[in-house]
């Protein structure tokens, strides 16, 4: 079965599914593997991986572990 048949199999099964609550399973699993963007490299991003990434940055910025723009600037002006 190639990947487009396979793709209408699944949505077929859904279409027949009658509790919400596997549709909500579902969709989980979906969120968990959708692209939600790319990496400055042009790897793709996850939502999970993408949400672990922000999580960092935001501690990384309540340790004070970042460099503000004019600093950013002032850097540049030597490259």
């Amino acid at each position: 079965m190639n990947i487009q048949a396979a793709k209408l199999d699944i949505v077929q099964k859904i279409l027949a599914v009658k509790k919400e609550s596997i549709i909500e399973k579902i969709n989980k699993i979906l969120d968990k593997e959708m692209i939600v963007g790319y990496t400055v490299d042009g790897k793709p991003l996850t939502k999970e991986a993408y949400n672990k990434r922000l999580k960092k940055a935001e501690e990384q910025i309540q340790s004070g572990e970042f460099l503000t723009q004019e600093e950013i600037e002032k850097e540049s002006e030597n490259w």
